[in-house]
């Protein structure tokens, strides 16, 4: 099966299960300052589990991408990534627990859809921990399912528990599904969970009973949710029979792009180039969606520009290990056809990649012409070195030096370890770890505050906030003109940031209007009213809709101002908002700069 056929059937089955299928969202999630990026499906749906009602209804299913970057560090192995597809379905408000297990038993085994054979298949349940009690109603409906009691594990908190996006929101138990891939049990408690690498989890459900507080305490939801995801690499992966998702045709055409353009490298002959080909397949692959995203940002030393340079870089390095390797040079620009390759596999499913494709390559090809400048000021810089350090017997450099290399030319330590290598030397690497340590905790110092709440903050200064920044947008077009464009924005409950597409910097006295235009509404205290429409009635009705942004059918339609035809604002958004703008505070910009090449950022206060 391939990713295409398990994405359509997927949408299928839900629909026919009376599910609106709706848009996946950006990659830069908008208003969510606990994260650099969308890393779960349910992340842009989180104010529609707290309570919100998403103008498609109250059953939804969709395929979102995602990044996660906590293991950064493990790509290259068989199955880690940091840009997925996840596959998901949500009831809010609608069918629970019961529901939800029998539409993810009935798609994994039915012969019209995956057809997984029953005996193949375990679970796993929450088994309690404190005020939540162990989840026996989930185990239930996986035993009248035809689930036998030793495929039924009951697993704590670390396994079974599913917290907020960020700090705070929407939680609960979950209910995992495995898919056995061994031949017989490594002992007699082999289960579901089982750490033998014989159950390889499939999906899981997710049952929000609970938000989380600020205070750390768990509250009943009034409206309980459902939130699924299965992993599209993953599940194709484990149906086609493959141990790794880059054995799959999701890989393959990437790969052999990849061995292209080192020049004959080929995939299967030897571990390490098999590493560094899979590094590279998916660092290409994350970069080329963050750059082609309708949010997109460039490389940068901070947030989210940084982790996109990162893996830029790292392939670029990796890039470099094949080239070296073959008979190909490693002067030519490397990562730019692999991306090209990406772009026409994906386009289909997500077309911004196609819409995007020159952005992208132009950003990869500037990225990459640029490091390996730094890469060659620092092998110099290393040949400087080299006379002195080939005095010391040891055949040790000394960790600082090593750092020195990292933190003036940015020389990643790697590389000063293959090059003292080809010296018959070693550097000093627990040296070089202190250093580093020192440094990230100096940044971490410098770096200031770490904001707390995002999507599930519905506090009243941070909707107050996200109300702000439609009366900002409007002002903003007012003085500027048409076409300031919304690029995100980014909000907690002590200020927020506002991102728009503008060529210059703002003038003092263009500053200062804008201050006086949202105050002048803050003033009059104008009521917030919401519709429901379509997107071509909201289109015409006047309403201005993100820059970029996918969207329903229907959606929702914020309007600012006495009435529908006598308004100051009016938006396609998704809340929440005050009911009236009286009561805010005064408005006040504190820094305006840019953000990126055409688009400037705003960052203000309501005192």
């Amino acid at each position: 099966m391939t990713a295409d056929e398990l994405r359509e059937k997927y949408i299928k089955f839900f629909v026919s299960k009376g599910h609106a299928r709706i848009e996946g969202k950006s990659l830069l999630p908008d208003n969510d300052p606990t994260v650099l990026f969308t890393t779960a499906g349910m992340h842009p749906l989180v104010p529609y589990l707290l309570g919100e009602e998403h103008p498609a209804g109250r059953r939804l299913v969709n395929y979102q991408k995602c990044i996660r970057t906590g293991d950064i560090d493990s790509v290259g192995d068989a199955s880690h990534l940091t840009f997925f597809e996840m596959l998901g379905n949500w009831s809010l408000g609608d069918y629970f627990k019961e529901g939800a297990i029998e539409m993810s038993f009935e798609f994994l085994t039915s012969p019209e859809w995956l057809g997984i054979p029953l005996e193949k298949l375990g679970v796993t349940v929450f088994a309690g921990e404190g005020e939540v009690p162990c989840d026996d109603e989930s185990a239930g409906v996986w035993k009248r399912l035809g689930i036998p009691e030793n495929r039924i594990a009951y697993l704590p908190r670390e396994d079974n528990w599913w917290g907020p996006a960020g700090s705070t929101g929407p939680c609960g138990p979950d209910s995992e599904m495995f898919y056995y891939v061994g031949e017989e049990p490594c002992g007699p408690d082999c289960k579901p969970g089982c750490s033998c690498g014989k159950w390889l989890e499939i999906w899981n459900d997710v049952f929000m009973q609970y938000n989380k507080n600020a205070g750390g305490v768990y509250e009943p939801l009034a409206r309980k949710c459902v939130d699924t995801g299965m992993g599209i690499e993953r599940t194709v992966t484990i149906l086609n029979g493959r141990q790794s998702v880059y054995d799959t045709g999701i890989f393959a055409p990437i790969i052999a792009a990849i061995g292209a353009a080192s020049g004959g490298c080929q995939y299967g002959e030897d571990p390490e180039k098999d590493r560094s080909m899979r590094i590279i397949a998916d660092h290409v692959r994350s970069a080329a969606f963050i750059l082609g995203d309708p949010r997109a940002v460039s490389p940068s030393n901070v947030g989210a520009g940084y982790v996109l340079r990162r893996l830029i870089r790292r392939a670029v390095r990796h890039g470099r290990k094949l080239t070296r390797a073959t008979a190909g040079g490693e002067n030519g620009l490397f990562l730019s056809p692999v991306a090209e390759v990406i772009v026409d596999q994906l386009k289909g499913p997500y077309p911004e990649l196609e819409e995007n494709r020159a952005f992208i390559i132009n950003e990869l090809d500037r990225e990459e012409a640029k490091f390996l400048e730094t890469l060659q000021k620092g092998e110099r810089e290393f040949e400087k070195l080299l006379p002195n350090l080939l005095k010391d017997p040891r055949r040790i450099m000394p960790g600082r030096l090593a750092f020195k290399l990292y933190d003036t030319y940015g020389f990643p330590i790697e590389l000063t370890e293959e090059l003292a290598r080809e010296q018959g030397m070693k550097v000093n690497r627990g040296e070089f770890d202190d250093a580093f340590k020192k440094h990230q905790e100096l940044s971490r110092s410098q770096s200031g505050q770490v904001f707390k709440g995002g999507l599930g903050d519905q506090g009243e200064k941070a909707v107050a906030y996200h109300t702000a920044t439609h009366l900002l947008h409007r002002a903003l077009r007012m003085i500027l003109g048409d076409h300031v464009a919304q690029k995100g924005s980014n909000i907690t409950a002590e200020r927020m940031r506002f991102d728009f597409s503008h060529g210059a910097p703002m003038t003092g006295e263009e500053i200062k209007k804008a201050e006086d235009i949202v105050n002048e509404q803050i003033r009059r205290d104008l009521p917030v009213s919401v519709e429901v429409m379509s997107i071509d009635e909201a289109k015409a009705a006047g309403a201005i809709a993100l820059f970029g942004e996918k969207y329903e059918t229907r959606v929702k339609v914020y309007t600012i101002g006495n009435s529908p035809e006598d308004f100051f604002s009016k938006e396609v958004c998704g809340g929440p908002h005050l009911e009236r703008t009286g009561g805010m505070g005064k408005f006040r910009i504190q820094k305006e700069q840019s953000s990126s090449a055409g688009v400037r950022r705003i960052r203000a206060v309501l005192e």
